[in-house]
C-alpha cells in the first residue's frame, strides 16, 4: 500500500493526532464491507476519503461516527482508545458529522437547529432560553461569515448553501474532537457550493480536523491536503495532493495504476 509513512505526517497538536483509525473493519455476514483502514488526521487539517460507489467511504464514516460498531480495529481521538455505543455517544466526545441530507429541521428556526437535542434552558421551571440560543447562534454564523436574514430564521426560508452552511455551523460548534463530512456539497449548485468550500476552509483556518468524502476530484483538490482511497472495501493508498495528479488518483480509485 502507497501509504504515507509516519516521518511526513502533517503536524499532530500535544504531539498526538486528532483522529487515528488502525486497522478498522467492517463486516456485514459474509461480505466485507471495510477490510482494513489505517489513517491519522492532524488538528488543522483535512483529508478526503475518495473511492467509487460501494468503496467503503460512508461505512467508514458511519464506524467513526458510532452509527456502526467495528468488527475490528481501533479508534483513538487525542491519542485516547474510544469506543461508541451510537451517535450519541460520538457526539459527547466531540465527533460531528455533516450530511448531504443536513438532518435539519425545516418548520423550526436556525437557532433550535443550532442547539437540536442540546438546548439551552434557564429558571426553575427550564424553560427554554430562546433569546441565548438565538445570540450564541448569531454570532457563530457571523464568525464564519454564513450569510442568512438572522438566526430565528425558518429553515425551509434558506436556500440550499445556506442550509449546509448551518449544518457545517452546527457541527463546528458542537466539534471538540472532528468534523466528518459525507458529500456536503452534492445537492448544491457552483456557486453555493464555492461557498460551502469557503466555509470547510475557515474550519481549518480554526484548527479544526476535518474528514471529507467527495466524488469531486477538482473539490478534492481545491480543499485537502491529504487523500486517502478506497477501492472495494480495501485501502489502496494515502496521498499528499501536493505529491499526485488526477490522473494518479483516478487510476488508483479504478484499479488501473
Amino acid at each position: 500500500m502507497n501509504e504515507t509513512s509516519p516521518a511526513t505526517l502533517p503536524a499532530q497538536t500535544g504531539g498526538q493526532p486528532a483522529l487515528r483509525i488502525s486497522n478498522l473493519q467492517k463486516h456485514f455476514g459474509g461480505v466485507i464491507a471495510v477490510k482494513s483502514f489505517d489513517l491519522e488526521v492532524a488538528a488543522g487539517e483535512i483529508v478526503a476519503l475518495v473511492g467509487d460507489n460501494g468503496a467503503g467511504k460512508s461505512t467508514l464514516v458511519k464506524m467513526i461516527s458510532g452509527l456502526y460498531q467495528p468488527t475490528g480495529g481501533e479508534i483513538f481521538l487525542g491519542g485516547e482508545p474510544v469506543s461508541f455505543r451510537d451517535a450519541s455517544d460520538a457526539r459527547a466526545k466531540g465527533v460531528e458529522v455533516v450530511y448531504q441530507d443536513l438532518a435539519l429541521v425545516e418548520d423550526q428556526p436556525v437557532y433550535m437547529n443550532m442547539f437540536l437535542g442540546r438546548e439551552l434552558v434557564k429558571g426553575p421551571l427550564r424553560l427554554l432560553d430562546r433569546k441565548e440560543m438565538a445570540r450564541q447562534t448569531q454570532a457563530l454564523v457571523d464568525s464564519l461569515d454564513v450569510r442568512i436574514p438572522s438566526s430565528k430564521a425558518t429553515i425551509r426560508d434558506l436556500s440550499g448553501g445556506q442550509r449546509q452552511g448551518i449544518a457545517i455551523c452546527r457541527a463546528t460548534h458542537w466539534a471538540s474532537s472532528l468534523v466528518l463530512m459525507d458529500e456536503p456539497t452534492a445537492a448544491l449548485g457552483v456557486a453555493e457550493t464555492a461557498k460551502v468550500e469557503s466555509l470547510i476552509m475557515r474550519l481549518r483556518e480554526r484548527g479544526a480536523a476535518v474528514l471529507i468524502v467527495s466524488h469531486n476530484m477538482d473539490q478534492v483538490f481545491r480543499l485537502a491536503d491529504r487523500v486517502a482511497v478506497l477501492r472495494r472495501g480495501t485501502q489502496v493508498g494515502v496521498k499528499r495532493l501536493a505529491d499526485t495528479s488526477h490522473n494518479e488518483l483516478v487510476s488508483m480509485i479504478t484499479g488501473l495504476a
